[in-house]
């Protein structure tokens, strides 16, 4: 039995890649090899960064798919591809190489300590519900019941982000 996941994407510091675009499409292709089966990815959005506008530019998007495993699971596999493109927790919100969050886990409503289901602050931001908007239309917040293309219209963080053409 799979379960629905909905993933967000993002950075804002290209390491080694040529660009932030490639290094989101081999993260992309990296969760697909760990067992992210049938995903279908948003454009790209970019975003000034926040809540620091003078860090770099934020390239942001969403991605579905199914998953065999437990949110638990997920949440390994997601921390594991952050390491693997060198992603390093230092100050909160500092510019980043992967980030990536799960923000819904087939409609699972989730409070621990190291789980939180579904996103707290996924709704609050353009360059997550944008993108989702895309790849899952009929979303609905499991939280509030709103349907994501309200969602869009309400959302408060990167109100700048715009897809970008790649």
């Amino acid at each position: 039995m799979s379960t629905p996941v909905i993933i967000a994407l993002g950075s804002n510091d290209k390491g080694v890649w040529p660009d932030i675009g490639t290094l989101l499409d081999a993260a992309v292709n990296d969760l697909t090899r760990a067992g992210l089966g049938e995903v279908r990815r948003s454009r790209w959005w970019r975003s000034e960064a926040w809540p620091d506008p003078a860090d770099p530019p934020f390239l942001n998007g969403v991605i579905r798919g199914v998953w065999a495993g437990t949110a638990v699971e997920m949440m390994t596999t997601l921390s594991a591809i952050e390491g693997r493109f060198g992603r390093r927790r230092s100050a909160r919100n500092a510019p980043r190489t992967l980030d990536l969050d799960l923000i819904d886990f087939g409609g699972q409503r989730v409070e621990g300590a190291d789980l939180v289901l579904p996103h707290p602050r996924a709704t609050e931001r353009l360059f997550v519900m944008g993108p989702l908007a895309e790849v899952a239309p009929d979303w609905r917040d499991p939280v509030s019941g709103d349907p994501v293309a309200e969602l869009v219209g309400l959302a408060r963080v990167g109100r700048d982000a715009v897809p970008v053409d790649r």
